[in-house]
């Protein structure tokens, strides 16, 4: 990932921690942000389904995408806030990710049955 991405991940977790402290509260409050982060996404993709009839359709992909973005910014500096490297974390994630891909069987019905 782009360097700026890292650093603005470390710059949001110290404006927080000059701005809010780094009380269990406020670590609270950053795992918290999360919660409303993923409504957000909910919220977008019922806007783009159009799922409620007096709003119809309110939302494009961009803007799922861009809700997205701002869950998985506030997940880096959440686990920034907790005192570890959000970077190392989120190689670790991919790394599992990745050892399940790897280890999975062959799909049935593939060019090679």
């Amino acid at each position: 990932m782009d360097e700026t991405i890292w650093q603005a991940v470390r710059a949001a977790r110290g404006w927080l921690d000059e701005a809010n402290g780094t009380g269990e509260a406020e670590l609270t409050c950053r795992m918290l942000k999360l919660t409303e982060e993923a409504g957000e996404v909910a919220g977008a993709w019922i806007g783009l389904l159009g799922q409620n009839p007096r709003k119809g359709v309110t939302h494009t992909r961009e803007d799922v995408a861009a809700e997205l973005a701002d869950a998985a910014f506030t997940a880096l500096v959440a686990i920034e806030s907790l005192g570890l490297d959000a970077r190392a974390a989120l190689g670790r994630c991919a790394g599992k990710v990745t050892g399940r891909m790897d280890d999975r069987p062959a799909a049935s019905g593939s060019a090679a049955d």
